[in-house]
């Protein structure tokens, strides 16, 4: 079962202890413990800021690559997974059912840094068959929250 303590730090990890305690109905110490535990056990492995690239006029280029790769006799997918995810390009990496195995997200500086990773560090890699690229435009929301800091959810209206 999934603990609603998680899901309040994952909706907003900066709420203290007593907050949290009071959302849900325990006592600070025992939130603060529950916390340590998870963390101790490697649930939790960090907190992390969503930033709105932007606001901040970063000009950062982000890009979603699905790959195909040919499975390792011994290791499967896991090695070559593992080797991909190290390079400093890779924000994100994910196995997959479907028309590919791996959808990677990566961030550069501009286009040209993106097309040269997947050119001359992820196409070159054995193992891999074929990408596919692309590059996202806008964000309207990342994990759960709304780019355009609406809090709102506004239903869809049903046609007759």
């Amino acid at each position: 079962m999934y603990d609603p303590l998680l899901k309040l730090l994952e909706e907003h990890a900066l709420r203290t202890p007593e907050q949290l305690g009071k959302m849900l109905n325990c006592p600070p110490e025992e939130v603060r413990r529950r916390i340590k535990q998870y963390e101790d056990e490697k649930v939790i492995l960090g907190y992390k800021a969503i930033i709105n690239d932007d606001k901040l006029d970063t000009n950062l280029v982000k890009a979603v690559i699905e790959v195909r790769i040919q499975p390792e006799r011994e290791g499967g997918f896991d090695r070559i997974a593992k080797r991909i995810a190290k390079f400093g390009e890779v924000t994100s990496l994910f196995l997959m059912s479907g028309g590919y195995d791996l959808l990677i997200f990566v961030e550069g500086r501009n286009l040209r840094e993106v097309a040269q990773f997947v050119a001359e560090k992820l196409a070159t890699l054995e193992g891999v068959t074929s990408t596919a690229t692309h590059f996202m435009l806008k964000t309207y929301k990342e994990q759960g929250v709304l780019m355009d800091g609406g809090e709102g959810v506004e239903r869809l209206k049903v046609s007759p």
